[in-house]
């Protein structure tokens, strides 16, 4: 079997990633590969189209190929809240929590990420259009195998963009370089309150997989919760994961993201999260109509969601 994470040098999927080098999906039964696949609507539409049978990816992004998440359901949380982070150059003088630094500004965003931080500008009264903000894509960030947020990093300190809005490895590289500054974690609080439910990193399948085989979509499930108990036990345990995957620089940064990750390492999807994601997917145009949670989720395994 397959899992598929369209960011791998990054603690954004980690958990996913960890329980393939862990073992903890082979405790269960499963022989699970890992596998990197980008742009992230790739990993949707080999989903969609049987090539994979898991992906470890933000969870409103599904319906890229999904229609109102028509054909897939969220199996469990990799991670609660939405987990990017806006960073600015250092030399244009932000202060955490000051998005009115952006007006004028050009910000690196990958695809189907980049809605979050408009959504996110717009509620908090600095529409981008209205700002003169372009979100866009980071140069170089195109090519199969191309770490995004490790990219926009590199072209944050090159001067090529102005700030960068991506995953906690390439926030924490550019922090410790000196070239950039943390404006906004919307994790922990920075932000509109909304933006946390905007989306979260999720283990996801097909409705085929779970229908043709529901004990293997509940042995993923106890592989995720596993994991995530794991690390809390241990958080040594993701720098021995970090130096299998990671370049040296990354293996030696992921335990102490990881471990800052820890109180978000819970598997469950609350009604109340499917309903801020379903508004925000609104908002932004990629959903017509309400769904309901059990089509969106895999209620069936809630019951493993804790340890």
């Amino acid at each position: 079997m397959k899992l598929a994470v369209p960011d791998l040098i990054s603690n954004s999927y980690f958990p996913a990633a960890a329980a393939v080098e862990l073992g903890l999906f082979a405790r269960e039964g499963l022989d699970v590969e890992l596998e990197l696949i980008y742009p992230l609507s790739t990993c949707w539409e080999r989903l969609r189209d049987g090539a994979i049978d898991f992906v470890g990816a933000s969870s409103h992004s599904v319906v890229s190929a999904f229609p109102a998440w028509q054909g897939a359901k969220l199996l469990g949380g990799l991670g609660q809240g939405m987990y990017w982070f806006l960073i600015m150059r250092s030399d244009i003088g932000a202060e955490r929590g000051d998005i009115s630094c952006v007006k004028g500004r050009t910000i690196g965003a990958a695809g189907w990420v980049d809605l979050g931080l408009k959504r996110l500008l717009i509620e908090a009264g600095m529409d981008p259009a209205e700002n003169g903000v372009t979100i866009a894509p980071v140069p170089g960030a195109g090519g199969a195998g191309i770490n995004f947020g490790l990219t926009a990093a590199k072209a944050l300190a090159e001067r090529t963009i102005d700030g960068f809005w991506a995953n906690g490895m390439g926030a924490e590289v550019a922090l410790r370089s000196g070239a950039g500054t943390l404006v906004l974690d919307a994790r922990r609080g920075d932000g509109p309150p909304a933006c946390f439910n905007y989306t979260m990193a999720s283990l996801v399948t097909t409705d085929a997989l779970i229908e043709r085989d529901p004990g293997t979509a509940a042995a993923a499930v106890r592989a995720l919760v596993a994991t995530h108990a794991a690390l809390r036990e241990n958080p040594d345990l993701a720098t021995q994961v970090g130096r299998k995957l990671f370049p040296p620089a990354e293996a030696e940064l992921i335990r102490g993201l990881v471990e800052r990750d820890l109180p978000y390492y819970d598997s469950r999807i609350s009604p109340e999260f499917v309903s801020g994601m379903k508004q925000f997917a609104r908002d932004v145009g990629i959903l017509e109509g309400d769904p309901p949670y059990e089509a969106i989720v895999a209620t069936q395994f809630s019951d493993l969601w804790r340890p």
